[in-house]
C-alpha cells in the first residue's frame, strides 16, 4: 500500500500557515522508503545540487568525482575554464571510469578505453568502427546543468531548470561583504551513515530555538531571544535563513565564544555584531560569523541515514597568520562540540519519528524558517503529487 495518499497530501496544510498556528510535518515522510525514492524522483532530480567548492579544481584538467542523488559524477574544469559535471559511468557498458581527483587532459574507461573529454564528449571508441549507425557524437556522457553561486559549484539533473542564482536574491545582501568567490577552504571532512534524515539535518542546522538550550554556556554569546527573520519568505525564493544576534561584537563558537581567525576586512560593525544561518535545500546548509563561513552538504541515503561534507571558509588573510594550524585547530574543536551535541539530539528526533506517539508538535516563534521550509518542500511535493499532474492538465483544457 503506498504512503502517498490523498489524505498525506491534505495533511501538509496544516504545516504551512503562519508560525503561531503551523504543525510540524507528518513523522512518517521522514521514514519512509517509498517517501524518499519520491523526494529523490522530484526534488533531488528537479532542483540545484551543491556539488562543492570551484576552488577544489582551479586549473584546466582539475576534476573530482561525487557522488548526488544516488549517481556518480565527474566535476572538471575544462580548457576555456568551464566546469562540467556529468556521469561518470562508461556509455559503453556501464562501467565507472574513475572514483578519484586529480588533473588530466581526457578521461579513459579502463575496460575497453572509450575516452572522453573533460566536458563529457565521447572522443575515441577503438574497434567501433563495423558497428553500424555509430556516431561518437551521439555517445557523450550524460550532462549536468551547472551554475557557479559565490563559489559553490551547483549542478541540476533537469536541463530545463530556472538559475539557481536569482532564486537567492533575499540573501545576498547578507553575504556581499564576505566576497565568498574570493575565501580560502582548507580542506572538508565527510561525516558518514549519520542516523537521521536528510530534512531533519535540514531543520537541526536553522533551528533558532535551540540554539543556546542545546548548546548553553558554548553558545550563550547567540542566544536564540536574539533570533530575527529579517525578509519575508516569498515561494520564488531557494533560500530559508535567519539572522542571530549576540551578546558581544565577534563573536565565536568555540571555548572562548570569540572570533579566533582574522575578521572578513569589509563586514560592517552591525554585520559583526551576528551570524547567518542558511538553508538552500535540499543539500547546502550555509552561515556565517565575523572571521568566517561554514557549510554542510547533505547527502541522503536511506530515509534514516545521510552522508554530511563540512567545510570552512576564511579570508585569504587568515592563511597568511603565523598561528593559522593553531587558531584552526582551535575553531574546529569548538565547532566538534556543537556538532556531537547535535548529533545526540538529531539521532533521538530520528529515533521518535518511527514512534507510534511521534507528535505534530507545535512552532516557537524561533523557528520561523521550519515554516518556510515547509512550504518550500509542499510546494514541490504537490507540484509532483501522483495523479495531481494529470488533475491540473486536465482542468487547464477544460
Amino acid at each position: 500500500m503506498t504512503i502517498l495518499t490523498d489524505e498525506l497530501l491534505k495533511s501538509f496544510d496544516a504545516s504551512i500557515t503562519d508560525v503561531s498556528t503551523a504543525e510540524t510535518m507528518p513523522p512518517e515522510i521522514y521514514t519512509s522508503d517509498e517517501f524518499l525514492e519520491f523526494e529523490r524522483r522530484t526534488i533531488f532530480n528537479q532542483e540545484w545540487l551543491c556539488a562543492g567548492r570551484a576552488s577544489r579544481i582551479p586549473n584546466a584538467g582539475d576534476y573530482f568525482t561525487t557522488t548526488l542523488n544516488g549517481e556518480q559524477l565527474i566535476v572538471a574544469r575544462d580548457k576555456t575554464g568551464n566546469v562540467n559535471a556529468f556521469s561518470s559511468i562508461c556509455r559503453h557498458r556501464g562501467m565507472q571510469i574513475c572514483e578519484d581527483s586529480g588533473n588530466c587532459g581526457t578521461f579513459t574507461c579502463p575496460y575497453h578505453m572509450w575516452v572522453y573529454g573533460l566536458d563529457g564528449r565521447l572522443l575515441g571508441a577503438p574497434a567501433m568502427e563495423k558497428t553500424a549507425n555509430f556516431d561518437k557524437k551521439e555517445w557523450g556522457m550524460p550532462t549536468l546543468k551547472v551554475e557557479l553561486w559565490q563559489g559553490f559549484i551547483m549542478v541540476n539533473f533537469d536541463n530545463d531548470a530556472k538559475p539557481f542564482g536569482p532564486t537567492m536574491s533575499r540573501y545576498e545582501p547578507f553575504l556581499a561583504n564576505y566576497e565568498l568567490e574570493q575565501t580560502v577552504c582548507p580542506g572538508t571532512f565527510t561525516l558518514r551513515d549519520l542516523p537521521w534524515n536528510w530534512k531533519v539535518m535540514m531543520e537541526n542546522f536553522n533551528d533558532g530555538y535551540h540554539a543556546n538550550r542545546l548548546h548553553h554556556t558554548i553558545q550563550d554569546f547567540c542566544p536564540s531571544s536574539m533570533a530575527a527573520f529579517p525578509v519575508p519568505w516569498s515561494d520564488d525564493s531557494g533560500v530559508m535563513f535567519r539572522t542571530n544576534g549576540y551578546t558581544h561584537i565577534d563573536g565565536g563558537f568555540n571555548a572562548t565564544t570569540k572570533a579566533l581567525m582574522p575578521i572578513f576586512p569589509k563586514l560592517t560593525e552591525e554585520e559583526r555584531w551576528r551570524s547567518t544561518f542558511a538553508l538552500m535545500p535540499p543539500t547546502l546548509c550555509f552561515g556565517t560569523a565575523p572571521d568566517q563561513a561554514f557549510f554542510f552538504i547533505v547527502h541522503p541515503k536511506t530515509p534514516d541515514t545521510i552522508d554530511v561534507e563540512i567545510g570552512y571558509l576564511f579570508h585569504p588573510s587568515a592563511l597568511e597568520h603565523p598561528m593559522f594550524e593553531y587558531l584552526y585547530e582551535m575553531s574546529d574543536a569548538g565547532v566538534q562540540v556543537f556538532v556531537k551535541q547535535d548529533q545526540d539530539a538529531t539521532t533521538k528526533v530520528q529515533r521518535g519519528m518511527h514512534s507510534q506517539f511521534a507528535p505534530r508538535g507545535r512552532y516557537s516563534w524561533q523557528e520561523e524558517s521550519h515554516v518556510q521550509f515547509n512550504k518550500w518542500l509542499v510546494e514541490r511535493y504537490r507540484r509532483n503529487w501522483p495523479g495531481r499532474r494529470l488533475t491540473v492538465v486536465s482542468e487547464k483544457a477544460g
